[in-house]
């Protein structure tokens, strides 16, 4: 995982429709593509692509957002709207705001269940689609997995004891990493508090509408967001130890979109972190078909 290497960015603001203050960063890049819009997933924030816009800045611009409740984002006044169609709804308000009237996503789990309500909205101002590790089936195992940490408050003295728990509690997921490398992710995915302690940088009441869901409540059929997709050039990445998305799912997305790209990362679980070898060559391929 690269550490060292950043691209400068701007600091951007935008309100919800329910008067939340949001942010991203804005990485500058060649006006006369369109953007690169990334989301990340359930307890992530635009911190997760340092290293994709590190690489892809000058030439593209990547807007990284935080969503509510995450990051530098404003937490929610109601926990029961940290949900999926919120989140869609949000960043409509961003779409907006900035006045995009074409451009690309790159979704990170859930980041990737919002590209694919984004494409069935209006899949005409997609540029191009990036799904890490998410499809329109989500596996029991890897549901059952998040719902074991998230929203589970945890505080370290110092980074290296925040990268060593991480690494405990997720190993299975990147067992390659090096100590380094799991350092790089426990400054993406925490931050210090104002007594110096090392803490998740999300509000732990994210996890509210998954904990409080009756075990009787119907799947949602994800399948025509998935197929909203068809006509815009995509890619799927997936994580060779996935617990989250299938060989079977990614079967019958291939059958639904010839036209889909998949690339699986060796020894990687949920989710990569596309600075991969085979994520960065897969990446370059979708934007080289962006029209």
């Amino acid at each position: 995982m690269n550490g060292g290497i950043m691209a400068d960015w701007t600091d951007g603001w935008w309100t919800s429709g329910d008067g939340l203050r949001l942010h991203y960063r804005d990485y500058a890049g060649d006006g006369s593509r369109p953007p690169i819009l990334c989301i990340p997933g359930l307890t992530r924030n635009c911190r997760d692509f340092e290293s994709v816009a590190a690489r892809l800045a000058g030439a593209w611009r990547l807007i990284c957002v935080d969503l509510r409740g995450r990051g530098e984002s404003a937490y929610a006044k109601d926990s029961a709207t940290y949900t999926p169609l919120t989140y869609l709804q949000d960043i409509e308000a961003l779409i907006a705001s900035l006045g995009l009237a074409r451009f690309a996503v790159f979704g990170t789990s859930l980041g990737g269940l919002v590209a694919m309500f984004l494409a069935m909205t209006d899949r005409r101002r997609l540029a191009a689609a990036l799904l890490n590790d998410v499809g329109p089936e989500l596996e029991a195992k890897g549901l059952d997995h998040i719902r074991t940490y998230v929203g589970r408050s945890q505080a370290w003295p110092t980074w290296l004891h925040a990268a060593r728990a991480l690494c405990e509690a997720q190993r299975e997921r990147y067992p390659d990493w090096t100590l380094d490398q799991w350092l790089v992710f426990a400054k993406r995915v925490g931050r210090l508090t104002a007594e110096g302690r090392v803490v998740l940088d999300y509000d732990m009441r994210i996890a509210d509408p998954i904990r409080q869901a009756p075990a009787t409540t119907p799947e949602i059929d994800l399948w025509p967001a998935f197929r909203a997709l068809d006509g815009v050039p995509a890619l799927l990445v997936h994580g060779e130890l996935s617990d989250l998305l299938s060989d079977a799912t990614i079967e019958r997305m291939r059958a639904e979109m010839p036209g889909l790209e998949t690339v699986t990362i060796p020894r990687i679980g949920h989710a990569p972190t596309l600075e991969e070898p085979e994520a960065e060559a897969a990446i370059d391929r979708l934007l080289a078909r962006i029209a």
